[in-house]
């Protein structure tokens, strides 16, 4: 019984020494993807890390800092699976195709979870990727306080959190200005 316990003990310490910071490995492994793929320059400035901030995502990703954001429930729901790394890698992928994605563009911007992304993927080798994972991960939910509902097309707009800037309805705006802000679909706060 003694015996398990140290076991437990070393490896809930390897698993913490994990959880947060960089993490060097899935770093390089994520440099020979992009390189693999001809995105050497982006493999020079790719950081992976692991935050314990995270909550309810697996991952993020954010293409300003060229760095990869991953939760680390990732390790656990993967010692409980017994296929260690799967999950983590499938994320490490997923959150890599959105900064591939974008690199390809340049300074276009694009849907985070559209077509451009959707090829990124499946050069990442997971074609099959959904927008959202389906992970045992805590769920928040807020209760919508402010209600704001678009002039135009009377669509509602549920809220937990005051909007502090300027924001027009996205649709209105793509069908009748080409997708850039108009003054006229303006969301107007009801509640």
């Amino acid at each position: 019984m003694g015996l398990l316990r140290q076991l437990e003990f070393t490896f809930r310490r390897s698993t913490i020494h994990l959880r947060a910071g960089r993490d060097h490995v899935l770093e390089s492994q994520a440099c020979e993807l992009l390189r693999a793929l001809g995105a050497d320059e982006l493999a020079r400035k790719i950081r992976v890390e692991w935050n314990p901030r995270l909550k309810t995502c697996a991952g993020r990703a954010d293409y300003r800092e060229k760095l990869i954001s991953l939760n680390p429930e990732l390790l656990n729901l993967d010692s409980i699976n017994g296929h260690f790394g799967s999950e983590v890698d499938r994320t490490l992928r997923h959150e890599l195709a959105h900064l591939l994605a974008q690199w390809r563009v340049g300074r276009r911007r694009i849907a985070p979870h559209g077509s451009e992304w959707r090829r990124a993927c499946h050069d990442l080798g997971i074609a099959d990727e959904a927008r959202c994972h389906d992970l045992p991960f805590a769920r928040e939910t807020y209760v919508a306080r402010y209600v704001y509902v678009c002039p135009n097309c009377k669509e509602k707009f549920p809220r937990a959190r005051r909007i502090r800037r300027t924001i027009a309805c996205l649709a209105c705006c793509r069908a009748h200005n080409r997708g850039d802000f108009d003054q006229r679909f303006r969301l107007k706060l009801i509640k």
